[in-house]
């Protein structure tokens, strides 16, 4: 296999376009988060901290202000994709998993679907032992 067949089977794989698809969303969602935190949250901060534009408050020679709003960037964004990703799917997957119980069974002579109430199946006409439902 040659070198362009090998990258072109890479990436036609699913996990290479799934990963490219949340790179991509990530980086907008990010900007969200910045613009959030740029516009409600750091106003609130520059209440705290001295007179004047939060993001150019220095200490001396550290920019404490650049840091501060990186942080609060990244504390927002990790917990929403906690809140969004880890929690939310999560809450989908058991949902998924507390599926309803079937309401029908497979005669055990025909394998045609008989409700399990049923004492006869219907098309072979078979004696059935009634289950209970639930």
């Amino acid at each position: 296999m040659t070198l362009v067949q090998e990258f072109k089977a890479f990436v036609a794989r699913g996990n290479v376009t799934e990963l490219a698809v949340a790179v991509v969303l990530g980086g907008a969602f990010g900007k969200i988060v910045t613009a959030f935190v740029n516009g409600l949250i750091m106003p609130l901060v520059s209440y705290v901290l001295p007179k004047g534009d939060w993001q150019t408050f220095t200490l001396g020679k550290f920019q404490v202000g650049a840091v501060a709003g990186a942080v609060v960037d990244f504390v927002l964004i990790a917990l929403v994709v906690f809140l969004v990703f880890v929690k939310g799917l999560a809450a989908v997957a058991r949902k998924r998993e507390e599926a309803p119980a079937p309401a029908t069974r497979a005669c055990p002579r025909c394998l045609e679907q008989v409700p399990l109430a049923a004492t006869r199946c219907k098309c072979c006409t078979s004696e059935l032992v009634p289950e209970t439902v639930g």
